[in-house]
């Protein structure tokens, strides 16, 4: 980088941004076909126990990783899990409180609105998907080991972090599904995360089982996620 171009900004260097100059039908058809791809991605239930190399995995975290952030605190921690025995101990946790979920703490209106998808308190895709992608949302950020410094926005951050996330996913050619036991303070402890740290989403990952079924749903069109005020 030539110093020349960049600027000084309250004493902080700033570097020129040099955008990518793409024609109108290119971004046209560019927009177009990155939505073709993401309306693809499907939460998937049911995982092949074949593996991959862990370099996809790091790609895609490194992906996440590009998300805003409030004043780029970046408050995440992607830990990544493919121990057998450890997915064995968050699967045995998970189920624990699923199973009281699905047996007196769901409201009757909330397991209606499950029921299209299938789904109950008993979790096997947590062993069998080759990794799970643990997410940890950093409510503060701690220097030298004593000093808190202090994060903003972060679920909004993490939020974004995990969307990105989440397409960089089906990118790669793999399916995942957005797990969220509740209380989730058992992966903190399995983990043994600092206490800075809280549980956000469980992310198994992988290939789809050679039998797998997705329930026939369909998302909201544009007019009904869609309001121009031109």
């Amino acid at each position: 980088m030539n110093k020349r171009n960049t600027q000084m900004i309250n004493g902080f260097e700033h570097v020129p941004y040099h955008a990518e100059n793409f024609t109108i039908e290119q971004m046209i058809k560019r927009s177009s076909e990155f939505y073709e791809q993401a309306q693809k991605r499907r939460s998937l239930r049911y995982f092949s126990d074949r593996s991959f190399p862990k370099e996809i995995i790091q790609n895609i975290i490194k992906s996440a990783g590009t998300a805003p952030s409030g004043a780029n605190k970046q408050p995440w921690t992607f830990c990544i899990i493919s121990n057998p025995e450890i997915k064995k101990e968050i699967r045995i946790a998970a189920e624990k409180e699923e199973y009281e979920a699905y047996n007196g703490r769901m409201s009757e209106e909330w397991l209606k609105d499950l029921r299209p998808f299938g789904t109950d308190w008993k979790k096997p895709f947590l062993e069998k998907a080759p990794y799970i992608i643990a997410v940890f949302r950093k409510i503060y950020d701690v220097r030298d080991h004593e000093n808190k410094s202090n994060n903003y926005y972060v679920n909004e951050s993490i939020g974004l972090a995990c969307g990105i996330l989440l397409l960089a996913i089906q990118h790669a050619g793999l399916v995942a599904l957005t797990h969220t036991p509740s209380p989730m303070n058992f992966l903190a402890r399995i983990l043994n995360r600092p206490k800075n740290e809280k549980p956000f989403l469980l992310i198994p990952v992988g290939f789809p089982d050679a039998n797998a079924y997705v329930p026939n749903i369909s998302r909201k069109e544009l007019d009904e996620i869609y309001v121009d005020y031109e």
